[in-house]
């Protein structure tokens, strides 16, 4: 068969990537054709995603694409929950604001007031978090009500792009799913909810699945672009959902986790996972592929060790990541351990002072110096992992054996090795472009290549190599003493 060429535009946090992948009939290849930084600004008060400089970095990438023959078709994943206002005229009305913007600190007491906590998830299914979506849109009402209503509609982050390129205005379901305002169990808008907050019906556009096809490109994108003549598909546009359908499981009972600036750890499951308990522990309920469901826990992740380096980077020190595995093997085993889901550590600033404040405050040995605080942070980790599996395997009544790790993260191989050995769980790591992947995968799958998400992940086993790590007997017993401290230090001890 002629090759296929599609490309994946893959925006994360802090850097996006244009990446084509050629399907010859038996596997996958990617090339990387363009990377760029994606850098917030700090302005006039507020944190704000520089959305239009991305769209000017998306066509680069297209016409990236075109010198190199170009593709057929184009998906667009992103991070979740954040979005941007359109105008009647179909103008972007502001820059949309960033996640962690602060604009929504203690905003759960206004909605809370209006639809009690318990309600909202029994619902939605979604951790509270608060930079959800439904968050955010109350602060947006609060603080800039003349923007909400000048707006025609939201549009998703990749929804937001992809309008950019296509024209087409809707909401593909995985990542409308992510921000507590869908019926998890409807798969659609939670009007009846979102009424009650002041939020109009109007603003939403119409839910797609994942694999719809947008349309062709604009003309006049077309023609900066080099005519490519590329169709926009809107893939499994939430980049946590195209991981997952990356992950190179062989049956249904597995664990993944999405490892990156954030660690999403969790199941897919045909129905959500909707209790007392799930809600208690702080699981999410957010759309799969084909119907399913990702049933997770949002874990801090690698920001811990990113915004580690930037602070130490900030005070003249250069190091790369590699230095600090290095120092962190160096350094003497589960000394001290944080939370690191406590709230003190989701902004921005000077993580090492707050790793070290914690462990002072909590009695432990303080980190003295990059190697220290990187093996706290990547045992501490490797413990809510085992937690996590462990919840898992309590609110379904199954065991998952193996954890397969996918994304960047699976480049920090003692990382990969602690989950190992604090979950007693073997780990299979790969694919490390789980995202880019995915991202194909379902242009595959829309394009009539693949039939389904098992498919994909079988073609995708015989594209990539994976790494496995098993359980060191030996560290057993200290790894079992570290997590009673990690229980005792969330309450659970």
């Amino acid at each position: 068969m002629a090759e296929r060429k599609m490309l994946a535009v893959d925006l994360g946090a802090s850097s996006g990537r244009g990446i084509i992948g050629s399907f010859d009939g038996k596997q996958i290849t990617l090339s990387e054709i363009h990377r760029f930084s994606n850098d917030p600004v700090h302005a006039a008060g507020g944190f704000w995603w520089d959305t239009l400089r991305l769209l000017h970095e998306i066509k680069a990438a297209i016409l990236n694409a075109s010198h190199e023959g170009g593709v057929e078709t184009i998906g667009i994943d992103t991070w979740g929950v954040d979005y941007g206002f359109i105008d009647k005229s179909g103008a972007l009305l502001s820059n949309p604001h960033h996640y962690r913007d602060t604009r929504t600190e203690n905003i759960t007491k206004d909605v809370f007031a209006r639809v009690p906590w318990e309600e909202l998830y029994a619902v939605t299914g979604i951790q509270s978090m608060n930079f959800n979506t439904v968050y955010q849109l109350i602060a947006d009402l609060r603080d800039r009500p003349w923007v909400v209503e000048a707006a025609d509609k939201l549009l998703f982050t990749p929804d937001l792009l992809g309008y950019f390129l296509s024209g087409e205005k809707h909401s593909e379901y995985t990542i409308a799913s992510t921000g507590a305002v869908l019926d998890a169990a409807r798969r659609e808008f939670a009007f009846s909810l979102l009424e009650r907050l002041g939020i109009r019906r109007s603003l939403f556009c119409p839910i797609t699945e994942p694999g719809t096809l947008l349309g062709p490109l604009l003309p006049s994108v077309n023609e900066e672009t080099g005519f490519t003549g590329a169709k926009v598909i809107s893939i499994a546009s939430h980049d946590t959902a195209s991981a997952v359908l990356s992950v190179p499981a062989e049956n249904e009972d597995f664990l993944y986790i999405s490892s990156g600036t954030w660690s999403l750890m969790g199941i897919e499951s045909k129905t959500p996972v909707i209790s007392d308990a799930s809600r208690n522990y702080g699981f999410t309920n957010e759309g799969g592929v084909f119907g399913t469901y990702r049933v997770l826990k949002n874990i801090m992740g690698l920001w811990l060790e990113q915004e580690s380096r930037r602070q130490w980077k900030r005070e003249g020190v250069q190091v790369s990541f590699d230095d600090l595995s290095a120092m962190a093997a160096a350094s003497k085993p589960l000394q001290s351990i944080i939370n690191p889901d406590d709230e003190s550590f989701s902004p921005a600033g000077d993580m090492p002072g707050r790793i070290r404040e914690y462990c002072r405050r909590t009695g432990q040995h303080v980190p003295e110096n990059m190697g220290e605080i990187v093996r706290c942070i990547f045992e501490s980790l490797s413990l809510r992992y085992r937690w996590t599996a462990e919840k898992l395997e309590l609110l379904t009544g199954r065991r998952y054996p193996v954890i397969n790790i996918v994304g960047g993260g699976t480049k920090e191989e003692m990382l990969s090795q602690f989950a190992a050995d604090a979950s007693g769980c073997v780990v299979c790591a790969g694919p490390v472009e789980a995202t880019a992947l995915g991202n194909i995968a379902m242009q595959m799958i829309a394009g009539g290549e693949l039939a389904d998400a098992w498919q994909a992940r079988s073609m995708i086993r015989a594209s990539v190599p994976l790494k496995q790590y098993t359980p060191d007997p030996s560290a057993k017993a200290a790894w079992d003493e570290g997590y009673s401290r990690f229980l005792a230090l969330i309450g659970e001890n």
